[in-house]
Parts: structure tokens; C-alpha cells; sequence
């Protein structure tokens, strides 16, 4: 079978997903892969003569469902024909499955998946990744315009951004526990932001990329996280391994939901890494527990998760023999560009690139 890779191009309005469907085309044409673009299905549906903002009930009700079975028959139906190309292939989804929740309420998404045929789980676990480009109406205020498309509803005024903006995290929140959810971005440089997606679909690919540090600061919380921030927790136990590997399993939880994966990253060269992630079930998490280092403690930690003025933050709490320790972190920011830290957060000392602090090295006995 083909090798081909199904890759999940979401965020909220105004996002920059137009362009970054251009560049992802051309960039991964010319270094011989097929690559397929599923279309965003309720753009297409509200051309048709879907009414989203309908207050029939039933009328709502059909055509979500609707919109879910065309969007699952497109991919199915690509997925077949890029399973007869001879070259590796990427199917590029213009917003995917979970994105149909985040304008419904639970009830509803849950009887429409039920009539589908499917679930939640089943649906995240459909793509090897999802890249979230978050909205320019969160952080890049004097880009967002309603002019590139037609079918959006949102004003381009104060309350158009507000909506905007919860319609962003709204999104995040539905693909929520998916293992390769990464979350991109606004910069002054519109660029960055582009060469961020082409990044991370690179390393979907397993091409070596360029060792890049994310930028991580010792942090003291001073007050209220922001209502939508997303709550977790993670425990990272790393495995034996060669002296130029790291291996680590990782069990995120959010509730009641675990999602288990193994990672292993090794150096290419001095300046290029190779990442490799997967999904793993419970059974096989628990059989490799007993491949731990036994030079090395589990980490636990609480992570919460947001976006503030455009830039996506993680922090995290760290628990057991690390308690007290709180670590904040931001991908994909420029170099020489300015981090927005949310006024609850008090930076003690920046520790980007200092290896005491990597996990890895947090862990050792």
C-alpha cells in the first residue's frame, strides 16, 4: 500500500488557511509527493443553499449530518485514489471532521455521530495530524478582513472579532486529545507562519528537520489562567535507549480520556533531528513501561493550554519530586520577536536552550 499521510489544515476565521493550502501544495510537489486537497465541506454546502445560522431545528439538524457524510465519502474516496498512485501522497484537509462539532452543542454532535455510524475517538484518529492556524482576530487585529470569503458570517468590527475569536478556541477545544494537534501562530511576518505549517507537516513526513529551541521561561503564576484554557496531564517516562537517541512514552490525559504515544528522536547531523511519533493502545503502553531507564524518574506534570494575543502557551505545573518547579512555553515564535505573556504569569528567568532544563534531564535519578 501507498505510503500516505492525511493531514487535518484548521483554525478559526481568517486563519491564513487559503494560502497555506497554495504553499503546502507547491512545496511538497516539488520534492515528488501527490498531494490531494479535500475542500472545506460547509463552504461548499453553504453555496449550495445550507443555512448554518437556521433556527429549524430539523433543517440544522440534517444538514450537519449531511456535511459530516460528504466530508468522511471525500476523504474515503481520495484516500482510494491516492492508494493507487506509486508515489508517496498527502491529503490535505480543508478543515476536517471535529471542526462540524464546534458549532453545535453536544447533544447534537453526539445523535449525528450516532446516526453517522462513528464517534469522537474514531473520528480524531482518522488523520495522522491536525495544524490549527489561529485566527488573525486573536493577536493580528489589523489583518483579519471578511473580504476573501464570501460565505463567512462574522462582521469585521469589535463584535465580528470577539465571535471570531471564540469561534477559534471553540475549534482547538474540538480537536482536543488528538497526539499531533499542533497549534500555529499569528506573526507581524505572515511568512513565519507559513514556513510553521510546511515545518510541521515535514515532521508528519519524517524528514529530518532543523533543530529549532522553542522558548521556555521559569514562571511564577500570579493570578486567574484564562477561562478557555485547556487542562491536562502528562506523564513521560523515558525508555532505554542508544546514546545519540531519546525514546519516551507520554500518557496525556484530559479527564477520563488517555491518549498514549511513543516518541523516539535521534540526530541526523549536528543541526538536523529526526522526530517519529505514534500512537500507541494502552495494552502496549503498560508491556513497555518495563523497557523504562531505570537512570531516570517519571515526570509528572499539570498542563494548561491557551492562546493569548495570537501566540499558543503551554504551562506546566510539575508534580513529585519536581514540585515547585513551573515551566511556560511557546512554539513557533520568531527570533528577535517579542513573547506576549498573559498578565497572570510572572517571568523569573528565560531558560530557552538550557539543557538543565529539557525533560529529558529533569528525569535523571
Amino acid at each position: 500500500m501507498n505510503d500516505i499521510k492525511k493531514i487535518v489544515l484548521t483554525g478559526g476565521p481568517c486563519a491564513g488557511k487559503t494560502t497555506a493550502l497554495v504553499r503546502v501544495i507547491e512545496h511538497f510537489s516539488s520534492i515528488g509527493y501527490k498531494v490531494f486537497t479535500i475542500p472545506e465541506v460547509p463552504t461548499l454546502f453553504t453555496q449550495a443553499g445550507m443555512n448554518y445560522l437556521t433556527k429549524n431545528k430539523d433543517f440544522f439538524y440534517e444538514g450537519e449530518k449531511a456535511t459530516l457524510e460528504v466530508q468522511l465519502a471525500l476523504e474515503d474516496k481520495f484516500t482510494r485514489m491516492a492508494q493507487a498512485c506509486n508515489t508517496p501522497c498527502i491529503i490535505v484537509c480543508d478543515r476536517g471532521a471535529m471542526d462540524i462539532s464546534a458549532y453545535m452543542e453536544q447533544e447534537t454532535w453526539d445523535s449525528i455521530t450516532r446516526a453517522v455510524g462513528t464517534s469522537t475517538p474514531e473520528l480524531r484518529e482518522r488523520y495522522d495530524a491536525v495544524l490549527h492556524l489561529v485566527s488573525a482576530a486573536d493577536g493580528a487585529e489589523q489583518f483579519y478582513t471578511t473580504a476573501n470569503n464570501a460565505s463567512r458570517n462574522e462582521s469585521n468590527d469589535s463584535e465580528g472579532l470577539r465571535i471570531a475569536r471564540s469561534l477559534d478556541k471553540k475549534v482547538i477545544h474540538a480537536w482536543t486529545g488528538h497526539p499531533h494537534l499542533r497549534v500555529i501562530n499569528n506573526h507581524d511576518d505572515f511568512d513565519t507562519k507559513m514556513r510553521r505549517v510546511l515545518k510541521e507537516i515535514s515532521s508528519v513526513l519524517t524528514l529530518p528537520q532543523p533543530i529549532e529551541e522553542e522558548r521556555k521561561y521559569i514562571v511564577e503564576i500570579t493570578g486567574s489562567m484564562p477561562d478557555d484554557c485547556i487542562d491536562s496531564e502528562i506523564t513521560q517516562t523515558y525508555l532505554q535507549s542508544d546514546p545519540d537517541a531519546e525514546i519516551r512514552l507520554r500518557k496525556h490525559s484530559w479527564g477520563k480520556k488517555n491518549v498514549f504515544v511513543h516518541t523516539t528522536k535521534k540526530k541526523t547531523t549536528q543541526h538536523e533531528e529526526l522526530v517519529t511519533e505514534r500512537q500507541i493502545n494502552n495494552s502496549l503502553y503498560e508491556m513497555m513501561l518495563g523497557l523504562a531507564d531505570p537512570q531516570r524518574n517519571t515526570i509528572r506534570k499539570r498542563r494548561q493550554s491557551f492562546v493569548y494575543q495570537g501566540q499558543f502557551f503551554e504551562v506546566d505545573t510539575y508534580l513529585d519530586q519536581l514540585e515547585g518547579l513551573v515551566i511556560l512555553e511557546t512554539k513557533g515564535i520568531a527570533e528577535g520577536e517579542p513573547v506576549k505573556f498573559p498578565p497572570s504569569v510572572k517571568v523569573v528567568r528565560e531558560i530557552t536552550g538550557d539543557k538543565d532544563y529539557y525533560n529529558y534531564n529533569l528525569a535523571k535519578k
